[in-house]
This record gives structure tokens, sequence and C-alpha cells, in this order.
């Protein structure tokens, strides 16, 4: 920790321990466009009606956004079927999990998510002066009762990510439902979706459904990822209504931008480039799969749009990492997640897909 002058402010207690969030890396010293596979972003970009409703508003950037959102409130509701007065928008889910935490959470409770959940989570709950539980997942998945076996008196929320970054590990209806079950109905059951388009395995479905007539359930979504809109920063939140009221207390007024809203309401129903975006991954993410584990690498079964090596040791994985990025690739090395034997690589184009392929071919036959 940082010493603190007695002259100076001073962070409240904890603060100062917390590890910053790091993005994946987006730039190489001496390449000009690098193949950027580090944060699971869409290799397709965002979609033309996206596009198109972005350009159309830039003569309106100088008035605020609508607060509640109301067009795209509307769009995410017909396309989901969910209830619009129990819709929260965020600036990207991120903002939902905060809003969650700071609403929820008092110094001395916590939260319960898996031991390889995605870190977003923690950070706000430790910015509350709240404790982080986490749940072993030694298949490097998400287990109901490891998870049940961490909530005690003080715990708040849970949070799960189906499907799980970084693993692309995901749980089934029936496993969601059992959790939900077996929880106080005082705690909060956070289903983090953000991967959701992309799985097409039949056990696995929404949590939307269960949510709808639970007191307890929160089921979040992004734009940043089948839907291209990473930069725009956009997520929502489908949540009981006493909830969605109480985080809407506290959120800020203008938290989504007006080309934004513009751009989320062409994409929810651009069904074409999500197909499309779909496709990609469902063709490559098994053929990448294959050509890696044919290198003597372990790939862990993944339903997100990108997919985790583990390498022998972290030595190994920092080298092959330095090897791709010699050829202008970029992938996301997970120590952060203690994981530190572990590249997380998005599925790309077929080119980019290819020169993984290609480079880490080079990389095991040195």
């Amino acid at each position: 920790m940082t010493d603190q002058s007695a002259n100076a402010p001073t962070p409240k207690p904890g603060i100062l321990d917390i590890a910053p969030y790091v993005g994946g890396k987006g730039a190489l010293d001496g390449i000009a466009e690098p193949m950027k596979l580090s944060s699971n972003e869409n290799p397709l970009g965002a979609g033309p009606k996206a596009r198109e409703a972005f350009a159309s508003v830039l003569d309106k950037i100088h008035i605020y956004p609508d607060g509640r959102a109301d067009k795209l409130r509307a769009a995410v509701a017909a396309k989901h079927g969910l209830e619009e007065d129990r819709l929260i928008f965020g600036n990207g889910s991120d903002e939902v999990f905060a809003l969650l935490n700071q609403t929820y959470l008092t110094a001395g409770d916590n939260i319960v998510t898996g031991q390889y959940g995605f870190l977003a989570y923690r950070i706000s709950a430790l910015g509350c002066e709240a404790q982080v539980k986490l749940a072993p997942e030694p298949g490097y998945k998400a287990e109901v009762d490891a998870l049940l076996e961490q909530v005690d008196e003080r715990t708040k929320i849970v949070y799960v990510s189906n499907p799980s970054n970084p693993t692309g590990s995901w749980n089934t209806a029936e496993e969601i439902r059992r959790l939900h079950a077996a929880l106080p109905p005082h705690i909060l059951l956070v289903v983090d979706e953000a991967y959701a388009e992309y799985v097409v395995e039949a056990e696995y479905e929404s949590a939307f459904e269960l949510a709808r007539t639970a007191n307890n359930i929160i089921v979040t979504r992004t734009f940043s990822k089948i839907h291209g809109l990473g930069g725009l920063r956009i997520g929502f939140g489908y949540c009981p209504a006493d909830v969605m009221g109480a985080m809407d207390r506290i959120r800020l007024p203008f938290n989504v931008s007006v080309p934004g809203l513009a751009a989320a309401v062409a994409a929810v129903n651009d069904e074409e480039h999500q197909q499309a975006s779909r496709n990609l991954v469902l063709e490559w993410r098994p053929r990448l799969t294959q050509v890696i584990k044919g290198f003597g690498y372990e790939v862990l079964p993944s339903v997100g749009n990108f997919i985790l090596v583990l390498f022998k040791d972290p030595a190994e994985a920092n080298a092959a990492s330095d090897w791709l990025n010699q050829k202008g690739i970029i992938v996301r090395g997970v120590v952060g997640y203690g994981l530190p034997q572990g590249l997380r690589i998005t599925i790309g184009t077929p080119d980019q897909n290819r020169a993984v392929a290609d480079a880490l071919s080079e990389f095991a036959s040195r």
C-alpha cells in the first residue's frame, strides 16, 4: 500500500489494496495494426444497422441522452419478452454490478462467486468495504455446492458467470435453478449472461424466465460481445422491480450516451449480424481448439467467443504470448484470475484464426 501523509486526503480502508482491473492489451511496439484477440471483442465489429444509427445522431450529441433509455428499454423488453419496468441500463454491465454492490453491500458483508469469476464483481465489492468469498472450481467451472458452502450470514450477493469468462465453462438450467432454490430469499443471485448469445447447448437456457417470478434474481447482458458495441459501453440488468427501483436511486442520471442508445436500439433486432457473428464462432471455435490441442496444449471446453489455452507452466505461457506478439498477435494472459499458465484467445476472423494456429504451430515446434 502507498504511504499516506497525515496531511493528505486518505482513501477509505481497503481502496489502496484493490488491484485495478487491467483490460486486454491493445497495442504492440513497432506494429501499426496488430491482431487484437485479447478482449473478446466481435471481430466483425458493429453491424451495419448499428453503425448507421450511430452516424444518424452525430448532430444530437450536444443534447443530454434520455436518462430512462425508453426506446432501448422498449426494444430490449420486446426482444426478450421482459417487463420494461424491471430493466436497468448501465455503462456496460460492469456498471450494473457496481450499482448492485453499492446498493446492497455495507462494510463486513460479502459476495460469493466462483474462483475464476469475472473480476469486476470483486473490484466494486471491495470498494464497498465488503469481502469476496471464492468458491473453488477444480474443474474450471462454477459448482453449485461449492458456491453454497461459501454462503454465510453476511452474504448479500452471489455472482455466477454463465457462460464464464475466462474459462468458457457454463452451468445448466437445472444447476442455476438448484442454486437459486437453496439460497435464502434475502440473498441476491446475479446471473451474468454476457456470452449467452453464443451458446447452443440444449441444456443451457437463459435465467430470464426463472427471474420472472423471483424476488431475488438479476440477469445481466451486454452489448459489447455479439452486438460489437464494446466501445459504446452498454449493458442491462433484468431485476425485480424493487431491486431496480433501489438501484435507480443511485444510478447516474445520464449514464448511457446518445450514440450508444441509438446504436443499441438498432443492434437489438439486427438478427443478420448476430447470426453472422455466432456462425463465425461456432465454425472456428472447435477448429481452433482441435488444432491447438494437436500441438500438445490443453484447451478448455468453451461456449463463449474465446478459448482458454493452458500451458505446462507460467513460463511457457509467457513465452507463447511473447512469440504471438512478435507475430503481431495480442492474446490475454489471465494471471489476475489465478491462471498464470493460461492464455485466453478471442475467436477472430478466419485470417486471424489461421495466423494464431500458424504461430502456435511454430512455437510448439521450436
